[in-house]
């Protein structure tokens, strides 16, 4: 059974609101389509695959429960991928009946089993692509914007922040340990993929960059524990993620009071190629919404840093840990009374 959620008050919606999302879920195939997109987006293609149902059907009921405002859709060029709702006076009562459904019913398991091996389907197609262009991964990422000033950019947020040791996630060819490995006391890269890190090694090495380590790792499951980084970096990495919003909260887990975390990838933009030549699952962020994965994971954003280019713009995303707060010293019992009058 999945967890039961605690956000009693989002279920504060009036009486048509309640009638009107109860009859748009009260359907096998709805409720199905709502359990699915609690797991992640998903668009309607790898829905109808794992229902085994037409798209034009599938399309209908997501209708109906975005209607409702148990479900969010959102469009990227061609795509259109929805999610269960994260706002709005539905988005409670969706996560308390995802809550409810039981994991153990027969057509549950098998729903839940085709998704998990198009989860599969999409990793494997992301590890063979990094797999195929490890060797010239730097020169991919030079089509987009000159990186000189994006690191430019991680250099003047992070300077400040003064970090005992930074965790680069997603860290390709190392070339962010390379950069900020000297303004730091220790610097560790987690990839999934063998070959990049293979890659970083010799980068590493090569550069002499002593306090640079990688390590094979999964950003949604980091190998690491509680706040033990004063500064993480997620560079070029997020388009690639199903779950965006995770790998942020997981990020922000690992990071200690006043660490920062910053985020580099692309603003919204509709080269589709992308997807096709270099397996990009999102085609950019808005701003609002890497704000919002932020706050959700208790980080505190400041203003994005936008480096223009020709086709495709870079934003530079800060988040900071608020300080710890520390506990009230109780008051000396012989104080007398009149000291505490203001």
């Amino acid at each position: 059974m999945l967890d039961a959620p605690n956000d009693a008050a989002a279920l504060d919606v009036s009486l048509d609101e309640l009638l009107g999302a109860l009859r748009a879920v009260a359907e096998p195939t709805r409720l199905r389509l709502l359990v699915l997109c609690s797991r992640g987006e998903l668009t309607v293609s790898e829905l109808a695959q794992i229902l085994g149902q037409s798209q034009p059907r599938v399309s209908r009921h997501l209708k109906l429960m975005c209607e409702a405002g148990l479900l969010d859709r959102f469009r990227e060029g061609s795509w259109v991928f929805y999610r269960l709702a994260v706002s709005g006076g539905a988005s409670g009562l969706a996560r308390h009946l995802v809550a409810a459904c039981g994991e153990r019913d027969p057509t549950m398991v098998l729903d839940l089993q085709r998704l998990a091996a198009i989860k599969r389907q999409r990793a494997e197609r992301a590890s063979a692509y990094f797999s195929e262009n490890a060797p010239r991964w730097d020169s991919i990422r030079s089509l987009y914007i000159d990186e000189r000033e994006v690191e430019a950019a991680l250099i003047e947020i992070i300077g400040p922040v003064q970090p005992r040791d930074l965790l680069d996630i997603g860290t390709g060819t190392g070339r962010i340990l390379e950069i900020l490995g000297p303004r730091v006391g220790q610097a560790l890269g987690i990839d999934m993929s063998r070959e990049m890190l293979a890659v970083a090694r010799v980068n590493l090495e090569r550069a002499g960059a002593a306090n640079g380590t990688v390590r094979l790792g999964d950003m949604y499951q980091l190998p690491l524990p509680d706040a033990s980084f004063d500064a993480v970096v997620i560079h070029q990495v997020l388009h690639y993620a199903d779950r965006p919003a995770i790998a942020i909260a997981e990020a922000a887990r690992v990071l200690r009071p006043n660490g920062v975390l910053v985020v580099v990838d692309f603003a919204p933009h509709q080269l589709e190629y992308l997807r096709d030549e270099h397996a990009h699952r999102r085609l950019g962020f808005a701003d609002l919404e890497v704000a919002e994965w932020c706050r959700a994971a208790a980080l505190t954003p400041a203003a994005p840093i936008h480096l223009t280019g020709d086709p495709l713009t870079v934003v530079v995303w800060a988040s900071y840990r608020p300080p710890a707060l520390r506990p009230e010293a109780p008051l000396p019992a012989a104080v007398p009374e009149q000291v505490l009058q203001p």
